[in-house]
């Protein structure tokens, strides 16, 4: 498969699982600090200048805040396999190492350079842990499945030796990855 086609799969995947843990980790913040998470505030703040948002009820906003979650999820992902190849090691490791850089050059670069939102270092330390926790596992989840769809199936690096056991899971997994 393409390495970026595959990256980007990888990225979607990631953000699913990213997206989910992202839901689960909001319900236990302290409640001062549950307000909406950054996929809203730059969709709000990127796309509500433009007054598109105000011809849109709050599913719609939900929508299209999850769209481009998705869709940036992807896109990082679509990059990973070329940092991938050039670091080496086991997917996973590869994989959040890569999650927490995209995590740092968003929140603590472009985005608060564009004047989107402020940088994570003025942000409450809880959802600070909570988009670090977040971006763990959408790296993790990008890096393994990028490796299983670049290399034809369960690889545990990049075009390198399988997974252990990677056959032998039910084949529900094996065709969602």
């Amino acid at each position: 498969m393409n390495h970026p086609v595959a990256g980007a799969i990888a990225g979607l995947a990631g953000t699913v699982a990213m997206t989910a843990a992202m839901r689960a980790m909001f319900r236990a913040l302290p409640e001062k600090d549950r307000y909406p998470l950054p996929p809203r505030l730059i969709t709000d703040r990127v796309v509500g200048s433009t007054g598109v948002m105000d011809a849109m009820d709050e599913p719609e906003r939900r929508d299209l805040t999850l769209a481009l979650h998705y869709g940036y999820g992807a896109a990082a992902g679509a990059l990973y396999p070329a940092v991938a190849r050039r670091i080496g090691g086991p997917a996973v490791v590869t994989g959040i190492g890569y999650g927490l850089a995209v995590w740092g050059a968003s929140y603590l670069g472009w985005i608060p350079a564009m004047g989107i939102l402020t940088p994570a270092t003025r942000h409450p330390s809880a959802r600070n842990g909570l988009m670090l926790a977040a971006h763990v596992v959408w790296g993790g989840v990008t890096g393994v499945t990028a490796a299983y769809l670049m290399g034809g199936g369960g690889q545990s690096r990049v075009g390198e030796e399988p997974v252990a056991g990677a056959h032998e899971h039910s084949p529900a997994v094996r065709e969602l990855a």
